[in-house]
């Protein structure tokens, strides 16, 4: 099959019926999914790396689209040519109506920062990685210390990350806004800074449904950490890492990944 030929055979089925607020967060997740992976260098990474987030495999994705599994794997590798705004519009929309009929939990982890709820105070950085990078590659990036590894089968690829004062989240998040903020960083690294023991991200992950890939706990040493953080940690199978490199210094560092890549 030809590659304009795999293009046109693509169909979404119905999307699922939603009420108002739930059709324009999902209308707004869309536009940027899809504004994402049109501008990107790397167009198929960047699909992938939304599919991935959403849990979809690529059988199941294409299946969903009534396409072959080869049509899909073919544009995330870059062997067929980037696919156009039409084609992205179809995939993205797919992913988002597939998680719609598994009940949307996904979209809605995407709720407060798609409409901008947080306090803007707790929040020093956030940047989206155009290609994934491991948790290897950023501990070396941030001079990190690692305070628990799980095993391989839990240690996944790292999407962007979220650089949070850990102080004025807990003064000034709410439990639910703590909780949002967690679930839209899974398959990313949440950094805290401003932390005395690293106990208190910990306990917030623990009552969290959505876990982070990555947790760095900013301005300690790893023999620093309370062991309850770090038992939390191997309960929950997230690496637990430390940096203390200059927090402007990390930031630039982690951000040099894009332009490497």
């Amino acid at each position: 099959m030809t590659d304009n030929a795999a293009v046109a055979s693509i169909s979404t089925p119905p999307a699922p019926a939603i009420n108002g607020a739930y059709k324009d967060l999902r209308h707004k997740l869309a536009e940027k999914m899809a504004g994402e992976i049109t501008l990107s260098d790397n167009p198929g990474e960047t699909l992938k790396k939304w599919r991935t987030l959403f849990e979809i495999s690529q059988s199941d994705l294409a299946a969903f689209l009534k396409v072959s599994p080869s049509v899909i794997s073919d544009y995330e590798s870059g062997r067929r040519k980037s696919p156009g705004i039409f084609i992205v519009s179809k995939i993205v929309d797919a992913i988002l109506d597939m998680d719609v009929a598994r009940g949307g939990a996904k979209i809605r982890s995407y709720e407060s920062i798609l409409h901008g709820d947080f306090n803007a105070d707790a929040i020093y950085d956030i940047h989206e990685y155009l290609s994934p990078i491991s948790v290897e590659e950023m501990i070396r990036l941030i001079k990190g210390e690692v305070v628990y590894s799980p095993n391989s089968e839990y240690i996944k690829p790292l999407y962007g990350y979220t650089v949070i004062d850990s102080l004025k989240a807990i003064l000034q998040l709410s439990y639910n806004e703590f909780q949002k903020l967690y679930g839209w960083s899974s398959e990313r690294a949440m950094i805290f800074t401003n932390v005395s023991t690293g106990r208190s991200p910990m306990v917030a992950l623990r009552v969290t449904n959505l876990k982070p890939a990555l947790i760095v706990v900013h301005g300690l040493t790893a023999s620093r950490i309370d062991p309850i953080a770090a038992k939390i940690a191997e309960i929950e199978h997230v690496p637990l890492i430390t940096s203390v490199v200059p927090i402007n210094d990390l930031v630039r560092a982690l951000q040099s990944h894009d332009v490497k890549h």
